[in-house]
Order: structure tokens, then sequence, then C-alpha cells
């Protein structure tokens, strides 16, 4: 997976929040998330940028369709790992 560097600023934000619930464990679910795909053998770095598009396509979620958090599709996204939350959309 590549970074995008597209918006540097938003993607170092989107990061932050990764770290910020990873440190937090709030919700627990991002931490649980962490430790199954790094046992899977993903890299911490990439597992850091997986669980980011979970929390970007929250965001966006929130505020383009102008919905609430939703802590059970975040939760959903994130078990879904490593396929992207949008991958699931364009299925159904």
């Amino acid at each position: 997976m590549q970074k995008s560097e597209s918006n540097p600023e938003l993607y170092a934000a989107i990061m932050k929040v990764v770290e910020n619930q990873l440190r937090s464990n709030d919700p627990p679910q991002t931490q649980q998330t962490f430790k199954r795909l790094v046992d899977a053998g993903h890299t911490e770095e990439e597992t850091k940028r997986l669980i980011a598009c979970v929390v970007s396509a929250e965001i966006f979620d929130v505020l383009k369709k102008q919905e609430p958090f939703d802590l059970n599709r975040f939760v959903k996204a994130l078990d879904r790992l490593p396929a992207m939350p949008w991958e699931e959309e364009e299925e159904n």
C-alpha cells in the first residue's frame, strides 16, 4: 500500500487519530485489530495505514453523508481488514 501524498496534513491528522486510539485503547477494537494484523505478518507501519483507511472511511461517512459516528460500522470495517472498507460497499 502506498501512502497518499495528496494532502500530507490530512494524512498526519488521520495517523494521529490512529495513534491516539492505540494509545488510549479506545475503542479497544483498534488495538485488537492492530495485534491481529501484526500477528498475521503485516508491519506495524502497514497495520497503522490499514487502520487509517477505516478511520478515513468513517470520517467520510460522518462528513460527506452527514451520518453520525457509528461504532458498529467502524468495528465491522476493522474486522474486515486487510480488505478495505469501500471494497465491501462495492460488492453490495
